[in-house]
């Protein structure tokens, strides 16, 4: 009993981790590009990474951390492939109207559950399938206003959907396959996030606001606001992958939404931003929904520990197969294999 508490503090302490630097961050990104006018989002995301890089890497040179290395192989399109979703992501808002950039992050939810479902073979009941459509009807009626559709906002949505869904998977079962930590996994692979985004952000920047990062004239409190931001990017990218190790990409998408509707909520009592009964009642069934999602999973865990505590053993010792065809390497002890993400 006294394990299954510690576990459940350090899965409410990661939640309110991920909650509290998600919406830290996104006030001081609005201060940055809406009022001191830098639209760079891309380049500033791989700042964020190559920030989060250095600070593991001082955090690990004073042994705050053990460094495990992962499969190079494995690391290299995992970092990548969660670099490019990101670039998706951008493009897909560069291409399409507000509204239907919204229904592609609504839609994320659906395509990790039938993904995992189809490949992973979880199961979700009908009680979470009914708690998660009523928090994407939630959220949809809070934030989605408009839907204009044209080809290539389409396939920019789609690919940035696949991407992010196939990411976070990967993110939960590398983590579990192997055997290694949020911050081993994060610390491995963020270089090759940080890489392909320095390289492809400027481009992609002026690709979609016509101006160039470099050129751009930095002020002071610019730069100020880009620090700031780079240190709270820390705290997102760290809680980011220990939500989706402790929890599942699906209960991380789910508190992605609670954050969009605090959000909301914050852009309307602080800084007044329009604010209809449309958003009010979207929001409440969102916030009823994820209500419904919280309770179903915790009788969902409870019945699974209470009743077939072999059978989870059983599950536990077929999860520690190797990942993506990596053999476990000699030096290594028997039960270990070789080892080890936002904004």
């Amino acid at each position: 009993m006294g394990e299954m508490s510690s576990i459940q503090l350090g899965v409410i302490g990661a939640l309110f981790l991920s909650v509290a630097s998600s919406v830290s961050i996104v006030i001081c990104n609005k201060a940055l590009m809406s009022n001191l006018g830098f639209p760079f989002a891309t380049t500033l995301t791989s700042w964020h990474l190559m920030v989060t890089f250095c600070t593991l890497h001082l955090a690990q040179r004073f042994n705050l951390f053990e460094a495990k290395p992962i499969d190079i192989k494995t690391v290299m399109f995992f970092g990548i492939l969660n670099g490019v979703s990101i670039g998706f992501l951008n493009l897909s808002l560069a291409f399409n109207s507000i509204g239907f950039y919204q229904m592609t992050k609504l839609a994320i939810i659906p395509f990790t559950v039938m993904l995992e479902t189809l490949f992973l073979k979880k199961q979700f009941s009908s009680k979470i399938k009914f708690s998660l459509f009523l928090l994407l009807v939630g959220v949809g009626i809070a934030s989605i206003t408009d839907l204009q559709l044209n080809f290539l906002g389409t396939i920019l949505s789609l690919l940035a959907i696949i991407t992010t869904c196939v990411g976070q998977i990967l993110t939960n079962t590398i983590q579990k396959k192997l055997n290694v930590s949020s911050t081993q996994l994060l610390y491995q692979s963020a270089p090759f996030q940080a890489s392909i985004l320095f390289v492809s952000g400027p481009l992609v920047d002026q690709m979609l606001t016509k101006q160039n990062v470099f050129a751009y004239k930095y002020s002071p409190i610019v730069l100020g606001f880009i620090i700031l931001s780079c240190l709270i990017a820390v705290c997102v990218n760290f809680s980011t992958f220990l939500v989706i190790g402790k929890t599942s990409p699906v209960t991380y998408q789910v508190l992605g939404h609670l954050k969009t509707c605090l959000v909301l909520a914050f852009g309307f009592t602080l800084l007044h931003d329009p604010f209809t009964e449309r958003n009010l009642i979207g929001i409440l069934v969102a916030i009823f929904g994820m209500g419904l999602y919280s309770y179903f999973c915790t009788q969902e865990n409870k019945n699974k520990h209470s009743i077939d505590p072999p059978l989870a053993s059983q599950v536990k010792s077929k999860d520690n197969s190797p990942f993506l065809g990596i053999q476990e390497k000699e030096s290594h002890e028997p039960k270990k294999l070789s080892k080890e993400s936002l904004v």
